[in-house]
């Protein structure tokens, strides 16, 4: 179903309803029409005709067959529902699997996706591609891959995001009660690297090596966060991002304790390459940022944790991806409570 403010409608049922355009309709017209079924989220949409609709749900053995209901408003997830958010995301026909693997996958109760869509902090549902499938869509594990420029990232994440709107129904005061919201809720997406420094996330997690596999993480944001010195160390590497995790806990908590769930931060080949060459592997790398009570870094800040920065060191998630430099990014989980989920992203 489709949250409107008219009320639920079935997505495609009702031609009146939903707009499917004909092929000759004005670029103008098209606009004027889905937003007048507040089915955007501010930019420009692409118009569903009945042609990309049909190449979008090629293939798809049952496009009506119900996947879950998506909160807040408990639409019914369907291929065709998704097929429809992502011709006006812009995405192309093989990535239609991913987008509804990747809400499947938030709907796990785990994942609390309620909560996260009807807070009133700011979480963008971010997903990340595992496997030769990132590769096979030519998204971006390199330079700039949580920015613009490349289009499987950039519609992957507004077709998830759009899904979330158009079927959960979370929009700003109906049901997105976000005080400020964040950029990432246009887009959040980007693919895991496969230069195999490190295990990916999906084999850590039990899955084959080639298996192709989504993530989704409820992200408050992002943090640059630098080594401290000259950085060649996996100690001064990884103390700033230790600072990162206990400051970070200490601002979102309200001063409350909270029960420690996981952490994530992206790494780039460079420093993953620079650490692993030190000896230090995986789990090293976890017990060091698990056990960090107390960071110090002179002349500019100390940080002591009141609790640890994850339930255990295993929680604590490194992603390699990103370009050239030294630059990882901190993303910080919503603090009211999720934890990540990662799907296999089946053939329809």
């Amino acid at each position: 179903m489709l949250a409107t403010a008219a009320g639920p409608l079935t997505i495609m049922a009702d031609q009146d309803a939903l707009p499917v355009f004909a092929e000759t309709v004005r670029w103008e017209d098209a606009q004027s029409a889905l937003a007048a079924h507040e089915l955007g989220d501010g930019l420009p949409l692409v118009p569903p005709t009945a042609r990309r609709l049909e190449e979008m749900l090629d293939g798809v053995a049952d496009p009506a067959r119900s996947h879950g209901l998506v909160p807040p408003l408990f639409g019914d997830l369907t291929a065709r529902a998704v097929a429809y958010n992502c011709v006006l995301a812009g995405c192309r026909p093989p990535e239609l699997p991913v987008v509804l693997s990747a809400v499947q996958a938030c709907l796990e109760p785990c994942f609390n996706l309620l909560g996260v869509l009807t807070t009133t902090g700011a979480p963008a549902i971010a997903t990340i591609v595992h496997g030769p499938l990132a590769q096979n869509l030519a998204m971006n594990a390199g330079t700039n891959c949580l920015g613009p420029g490349n289009g499987a990232n950039a519609t992957l994440g507004r077709a998830v995001s759009l899904v979330m709107r158009n079927i959960g129904g979370a929009r700003a005061v109906t049901g997105d009660m976000a005080t400020m919201g964040q950029p990432g809720k246009y887009t959040f997406c980007f693919a895991e690297s496969d230069a195999g420094i490190m295990p990916s996330l999906p084999v850590r997690r039990g899955f084959e090596v080639l298996a192709n596999m989504v993530t989704v993480l409820a992200v408050s944001g992002t943090m640059e966060v630098l080594p401290t010195g000259d950085g060649d160390t996996p100690d001064a590497i990884l103390k700033a991002m230790a600072a990162a995790m206990t400051a970070g806990g200490a601002v979102a908590s309200a001063g409350r304790r909270r029960e420690p769930g996981e952490q994530f931060f992206l790494l780039p080949p460079e420093l993953a390459e620079k650490i692993c060459k030190h000896g230090w592997d995986l789990a090293r790398i976890q017990d060091y940022l698990f056990s960090a009570s107390g960071v110090s870094m002179p002349e500019i800040a100390e940080f002591s944790r009141l609790c640890p920065a994850a339930r255990k060191p295993e929680d604590i998630h490194p992603i390699v991806t990103g370009g050239a430099g030294v630059k990882m990014s901190y993303l910080p989980l919503w603090g009211g409570g999720t934890f990540s989920v990662t799907r296999i992203v089946a053939a329809l």
